[in-house]
């Protein structure tokens, strides 16, 4: 029997007041021509601005409840098949961004070539995570690797993350819309250059870990990094772990670390650096990381660690992109020509961007 992986929504609901991070409901975002669009907007674009991170609310009308357990549901139980059938359907190179990744081929780092990247695994070990990437239908010259072969369910797992791909792509379009009002831009700004959904979908498992195995916080599940594109969609399990770099005294990161704890239906949102640089930094691309919260038994006066081995984890990633062939460069508003705010960045081709930071931190 596969092992269970289920998402949070039988936790008990916390306010509003104790959310680390902001809360943004999808309702209103859904159609930008509705009265209520530009201040739903607005506080969108605040969120991203402010922390780059927020948890999304109220959409189950784009993508149901029921779909997201089926998709935890069918990840489980691909990565607890024996491991030559998981190799039989590997990713075959690092642009490939298709297929099976065995724990430790890829690092997550902010080092931007393959050197550093190679440095920082001899100073604090690979992640401890296993993967499975999931493109665009219909790529020339770079087919997904799907499980159809093995067996019937590995042609329900191929139906149903194909499904949930398509409907993660609308939910990219509508928040990019809701990006777009904030910034004074028409909501189908963005449209052109997302319209062909050079996304991924990640499914990821970050198997159990024994008492001890973390080295005193040296060894992570994924180390701190910020992610490549213009969004990320985080479904996570109850276990946690995930934690968010806090701003620093001058406005940017440094501030330490902030758990974001699991909250019953909701969806991580993240900024990604490619998204930082066409608003020109307006919003963040925050650094995070992985790491396994501490075993607790809580009474009602005290709350003791205990030393056991660490369950696994499960999450879903949607990584968002822009078109591969679109060009980044700052935004109209973003910036002034002269005084003031100037561009930061050069412009790039998204796709020279996201397969640069590929090849740094995924193995051959």
């Amino acid at each position: 029997m596969a092992p269970s992986a289920t998402s949070p929504r039988t936790m008990t609901a916390k306010s509003e007041a104790t959310a680390p991070l902001p809360l943004i409901s999808l309702e209103p975002l859904l159609d930008p021509t509705t009265p209520q669009a530009p201040q739903a907007s607005h506080a969108l674009l605040s969120a991203f601005r402010t922390s780059g991170f927020l948890y999304l609310t109220n959409y189950s009308s784009l993508i149901p409840r029921s779909d997201i357990d089926k998709v935890f549901h069918a990840s489980a139980h691909f990565f607890a098949r024996p491991q030559p059938q998981k190799d039989s359907v590997a990713l075959p190179h690092p642009t490939a961004n298709r297929g099976y990744q065995r724990p430790g081929r890829e690092k997550v780092s902010l080092a931007a070539t393959a050197a550093d990247v190679a440095r920082e695994r001899q100073q604090t070990g690979d992640d401890m995570k296993e993967t499975y990437e999931i493109g665009r239908e219909a790529q020339p010259g770079n087919p997904q690797p799907w499980p159809d072969a093995l067996d019937g369910d590995g042609v329900a797992f191929r139906l149903t993350m194909q499904a949930f791909f398509l409907k993660c792509q609308e939910l990219h379009l509508v928040l990019m819309r809701g990006i777009a009002v904030g910034m004074g831009l028409d909501p189908h700004f963005f449209d052109p250059m997302l319209d062909v959904g050079d996304n991924n979908l990640r499914l990821l498992h970050y198997p159990s870990v024994p008492a001890g195995g973390f080295e005193g916080g040296k060894r992570m599940r994924a180390g701190a990094h910020s992610d490549y594109g213009t969004l990320t969609f985080l479904f996570q399990d109850e276990r946690g772990g995930l934690q968010v770099e806090k701003k620093g005294d001058g406005g940017g990161g440094g501030g330490g670390w902030m758990d974001v704890e699991p909250r019953p239906d909701t969806i991580v949102v993240n900024a990604g650096d490619l998204m930082a640089r066409w608003s020109n930094d307006l919003i963040r691309s925050t650094k995070h990381r992985v790491v396994e919260p501490p075993h607790t038994t809580t009474s009602t006066t005290t709350t003791t660690t205990i030393n056991k081995a660490h369950p696994p984890r499960y999450s879903v990633a949607y990584f968002c992109n822009p078109n591969y062939e679109a060009w980044i460069e700052a935004l109209p508003g973003t910036f002034e020509e002269e005084g003031g705010r100037g561009k930061r960045y050069e412009g790039i081709n998204s796709k020279d961007y996201l397969f640069g930071r590929l090849n740094a931190t995924v193995g051959a």
